[in-house]
């Protein structure tokens, strides 16, 4: 998405209609005790003619689950396999979540409103299909930040308290629940696809295959790509760009997902399914996120592997339909597209013009090093270094001297002695103060400086046709 959303009228269309009878499973969405709205997000829900809902009728569609109009009847639990740190997974689905409505936005894109939370499906294995407060909380600020970094994004769309106490090992409990809605491009996962080869599914194979195409449209192949006008040959060229420059979007804001399944792979690109993220306090390419990650599968610095090696689990279950050779190629396509989407970002980020992919990959490696000689935080770094100014005397500083700046430096916003972040230590007492003394101040007041950082960054640079 945008940084800047565009208002646009309500205008329904459940496309996943045509594909529901396979790809997912009507369900009713948990009855809840109470339903106290916390969050709306009133900078997106104009894209999606969503804004002049009053808070009851807001509740009654994302509290109580009552249909939007022209909409779908009932709500849609995807079915989908994945690998799981690696291990291979047939027993998953959307757990606590479903698929609610789908409309378009002003560019005509087809935009989704996923649950998280929202009761027990097919899939909820042991699972009780709540939400924490507490990891409602969490996913409203990983998103919000993310969208500022300007990394494409979910958006975290309605947050309402739903009553129940839950018991969770990992936190204290028992502890609040919540129902959070998403609004993004699309819920079609690479384990969609690994579903449908598993069960030798070709015929929908196909029927998703353009379902996505026309979904999520993308840039052509290569003009000496093998096979470029096949189908599935085309929509793996295009998650490979995707995750290329979704990969580098995370690297560039210090993020760490945390865990990178299949399941969590979305085909429009976007990140999403936020769990045990963290953003960096000092660049560690070992840093990990999730505390069960034992090996580092997932750690800061391996994301960039970790997503090549979805697209090549979304190559597998395309063949298919299509021969190995020109999905080989595509995949070969994710290294240079990842350098050329550093570069892109990391000036970005610096507020500083390009001077080309040899001299920028120099310029990162020593800005890498001078983070670790340092023990900086990327977000001090790039505040203290925007465009240009204040160059360290290393070999950073040395590079960074024959960059121009993109803007002007005379903004007192970029005078402050910290910059906005989103380190531990301040997620849990923004947490703290809403578990201990129900005061959300510390929430709205930590948004407000979030946004007003992606107001002077401004939207990064992405490729023609990239969204």
């Amino acid at each position: 998405m945008r940084s800047e959303p565009q208002a646009s009228a309500y205008r329904p269309d459940p496309r996943i209609e045509a594909i529901a009878d396979w790809i997912g499973d009507p369900v009713p969405a948990a009855t809840f005790p109470k339903h106290e709205l916390r969050f709306r997000n009133d900078r997106w829900a104009p894209t999606v003619g969503l804004a002049d809902l009053p808070d009851d009728k807001w509740i009654a569609h994302f509290g109580r689950f009552e249909p939007l109009p022209k909409n779908l009847p009932q709500p849609l639990a995807l079915r989908y396999h994945g690998h799981q740190f690696r291990v291979y997974n047939p027993d998953i689905g959307d757990g606590r979540g479903f698929l609610f409505a789908q409309m378009r936005d002003a560019d005509g894109r087809l935009l989704d409103l996923g649950t998280k939370g929202s009761g027990r499906t097919p899939y909820s294995r042991d699972g009780d299909g709540r939400l924490t407060l507490k990891g409602a909380v969490r996913e409203i600020l990983a998103t919000e930040m993310l969208e500022a970094l300007g990394v494409n994004t979910s958006k975290t769309f309605s947050v309402i308290e739903t009553g129940e106490a839950l018991w969770r090992g990992d936190e204290p409990s028992p502890t609040r629940s919540a129902v959070l809605v998403r609004l993004s491009h699309g819920h079609i996962r690479i384990g969609t696809f690994q579903r449908l080869l598993a069960r030798d599914e070709k015929e929908h194979m196909e029927t998703l295959v353009s379902y996505c195409l026309e979904t999520y449209p993308g840039n052509e192949p290569p003009v000496d790509a093998p096979r470029r006008e096949e189908p599935a040959v085309i929509l793996l060229h295009q998650v490979v760009e995707r995750l290329a420059d979704l990969a580098a979007s995370w690297m560039v804001a210090g993020f760490v997902h945390g865990v990178l399944n299949t399941d969590n792979m979305n085909i429009s690109g976007e990140s999403f399914d936020y769990g045990p993220w963290r953003w960096l306090p000092q660049w560690d390419p070992r840093f990990t996120a999730a505390y069960f990650d034992h090996a580092g599968l997932y750690a800061f610095g391996r994301q960039p592997e970790a997503l090549l090696w979805n697209c090549g689990q979304l190559a597998v279950a395309l063949r298919l339909l299509a021969d190995t050779e020109p999905l080989i190629a595509a995949l070969d396509r994710f290294g240079p597209l990842y350098q050329q989407a550093m570069a892109r970002r990391f000036t970005w980020r610096l507020g500083i013009e390009r001077q080309g992919l040899e001299a920028d990959t120099a310029l990162i490696q020593a800005a890498e090093h001078s983070m670790v000689e340092r023990g900086e935080a990327p977000d001090q770094f790039f505040f203290a270094h925007r465009t240009g100014r204040d160059p360290a005397r290393d070999d950073f500083g040395q590079l960074l001297r024959s960059y121009r700046p993109l803007a002007e430096t005379d903004s007192p916003f970029w005078e402050q002695a910290t910059p906005p972040g989103m380190l531990i230590d301040e997620v849990e007492r923004i947490w703290s103060a809403i578990d201990e003394h129900d005061d959300w101040s510390p929430l709205h007041g930590k948004l407000a400086d979030i946004r007003e950082l992606g107001r002077h960054l401004g939207s990064p640079p992405r490729p023609q046709g990239l969204r």
